[in-house]
């Protein structure tokens, strides 16, 4: 999804806001900061039910597990 948003007229600066610029004015109002390579929450969720999954057992592992350390 190709996002457009309202650009900052000044340089950003460890996040402060700045007054008069209108991207700051819509952040302050309640708009979303832009999450740059967010994963989504089904994604999330499928990893986590992958390594609740996991039988080191059934896998083979050795005595150290890795699995999900990728």
């Amino acid at each position: 999804m190709d996002r457009m948003t309202t650009k900052h007229t000044h340089r950003m600066v460890f996040g402060r806001r700045e007054a008069g610029c209108p991207r700051c004015e819509e952040l302050s109002a309640g708009s979303e900061p832009i999450r740059w390579a967010r994963k989504s929450q089904k994604q999330v969720e499928a990893r986590r039910a992958a390594i609740r999954a996991h039988d080191c057992k059934r896998a083979g592992c050795g005595p150290v597990c890795t699995f999900g350390d990728w």
